[in-house]
C-alpha cells in the first residue's frame, strides 16, 4: 500500500480584489505516489503549491479536481482515520496558551489515546529542561523541538514534516535527521517538504520537485543527476591560471560555466568533460597542484529542474 496518492490533482482559488476575483491555480493535475516505508523529500520554490499539497494532504483544503489518499483512506471522506495515524510538523505553527512544554506533549500523547512517556519524547527532542517552561519563553528553535516532539506522539505511520529545520542551531538540525532515521527504521512513512537542500539530501530516499504547481521531477537524487546530464565541477588548483586556457576550457563541449578565485579555477561541466578539461590544464604552461571533482549537488539540480533546464 502507498502512503500518500495524488491523482489528477488539480487545486484552484478565488481570489477577491477592488476590482473583482480572478481564478489562480495552485497546483495543476498533479499525480503523486509516496510509497510506504521510505522517507520523500518535497521540493518546490515559494509559490510552487508545496503548502498547498501538504494541506490537502491533512483535509485542510479540497482539491478542485482528483483524488488525494493518505494511508489507504480517501482524506475527503475519511480524514479521521487518516489524522489519527499521522505525526505533523506543520511549517509556521507555534504552541498555544500559557502550557508548559510538557503539558502540550501531554495532551498531544492523550488526544493519540497513546502511553508514549512524555518524558522520553522530550529528552528525545532535547528539550528535557525548557519542558518545564510556559511555550510564551521559547525560542523558535525550542519550539521546533516542542512540536517534533508533538508530532512523534502514538509512533505515527506518517509522519508529515514541513521546514522541520527553521530555527534549529545544527545541533537541533542533528538530532531531527537521527529522529527521521530512527522513525523510519521503525516503519514509519516520513513526507519531508523544505528548501534547505543539505537536510532533504541527507535523509531522502526520493525527492519531487513542485514548480509552477506541477511535478517536474520525481525520482532519487542519484537519477536526477544521471537524467540532467551527469553533471560535475571539476576544481583545479594552479600555480597560476593562464587566460588563454581559460577561454579554450570555456569552449569544450559540455561545459557549462567557470569561475576563477585566484589560482583556482571551478567548472562545472557533464561527467563527459572531466578529461579533457583536466588534461587541458595539465597541457598548459601552469602547473596543477590539485585536482577535485564533486557531484552535483541537490541544490544545483533544484536550480536547474525549476528553471525548466531539464525536463
Amino acid at each position: 500500500m502507498s502512503a500518500i496518492e495524488l491523482r489528477g490533482v488539480t487545486k484552484r482559488y478565488e481570489r477577491f480584489g477592488l476590482f473583482g476575483s480572478r481564478s489562480v491555480t495552485a497546483l495543476r493535475d498533479v499525480d503523486l505516489t509516496v510509497r510506504s516505508g521510505e522517507i520523500f523529500g518535497f521540493l518546490g520554490p515559494n509559490g510552487a503549491g508545496k503548502s498547498t499539497t501538504i494541506d490537502l494532504l491533512l483535509d485542510y483544503a479540497a482539491p478542485t479536481a482528483g483524488s488525494v489518499r493518505v494511508l489507504g483512506h480517501d482524506v475527503a471522506t475519511d480524514g479521521a482515520a487518516v489524522r489519527d495515524r499521522i505525526g505533523v510538523l506543520p511549517d509556521g505553527y507555534g504552541p498555544i496558551g500559557e502550557r508548559t512544554g510538557r503539558e502540550h506533549v501531554e495532551f498531544a500523547i492523550d488526544a493519540k489515546g497513546a502511553d508514549d512517556d512524555p518524558d522520553d519524547l522530550i529528552e528525545r527532542v532535547g528539550m528535557t529542561g525548557p519542558a518545564e517552561y510556559p511555550v510564551t519563553e521559547y525560542s523558535k528553535g525550542m519550539t521546533q523541538r516542542l512540536v517534533l516532539a508533538v508530532a512523534l506522539a502514538g509512533d505515527p505511520d506518517l509522519l508529515i514534516l514541513d521546514e522541520p529545520s527553521t530555527g534549529l542551531d545544527p545541533n537541533g538540525a542533528r538530532t531531527m535527521r537521527r529522529i527521521v532515521r530512527e522513525e523510519n527504521e521503525r516503519g514509519a512513512t516520513v513526507f519531508f517538504s523544505s528548501h534547505i537542500m543539505e537536510q532533504v539530501e541527507a535523509v531522502c530516499d526520493r525527492v519531487a520537485i513542485l514548480d509552477g504547481g506541477e511535478l517536474v521531477a520525481v525520482d532519487a537524487i542519484d537519477a536526477l543527476r544521471e537524467s540532467a546530464g551527469g553533471s560535475a565541477a571539476v576544481t583545479v588548483d594552479l600555480s597560476s591560471v593562464p587566460a588563454d586556457v581559460v577561454d579554450y576550457v570555456r569552449s569544450i563541449e559540455g561545459v557549462v560555466g567557470i569561475e576563477t578565485n585566484g589560482t583556482s579555477v571551478t567548472i562545472a561541466c557533464d561527467d563527459a568533460a572531466k578529461a579533457p578539461v583536466v588534461a587541458a590544464f595539465h597541457d598548459s604552461p601552469a602547473t596543477v597542484t590539485d585536482v577535485t571533482t564533486s557531484e552535483t549537488s541537490l541544490e544545483d539540480l533544484f536550480e536547474r529542474y525549476t528553471r525548466g533546464v531539464a525536463q
